[in-house]
């Protein structure tokens, strides 16, 4: 088997951002229906998956695809492939200077 049609069967994941609180590291949500065994209602199934980003490019909310890799760390083996979708950003607030900049009045 070649190299390039063992690298096409990897896992391609899309799921949602949740937490990139680490450095080079994200936690993508990823959400499936399933029907249920007994009472056959579908029910929805949260898988949360570690990726690696290496240039801490998603933020919380993104959209984004990971790819099945060689495993990073203990509980890492994706990658960020592509964000496919950013997360609305609140409009900027303007900073207020501090009252204590500089100017005293004694």
């Amino acid at each position: 088997m070649s190299e390039t049609t063992n690298r096409n069967r990897r896992r391609v994941i899309t799921g949602l951002v949740s937490s990139a609180k680490m450095n080079k590291t994200i936690v993508v949500d990823v959400e499936r229906t399933v029907q249920h065994p007994r009472f056959k209602k579908y029910v929805r199934q949260r898988t949360r998956f570690k990726a690696h980003d290496e240039n801490n490019e998603a933020q919380v909310g993104d959209m984004v695809q990971i790819m099945e890799t060689r495993p990073i760390s203990k509980t890492k083996s994706f990658r960020l492939v592509k964000i496919l979708k950013t997360a609305r950003i609140p409009a900027a607030t303007p900073e207020v200077e501090s009252i204590d900049s500089g100017t005293s009045e004694e």
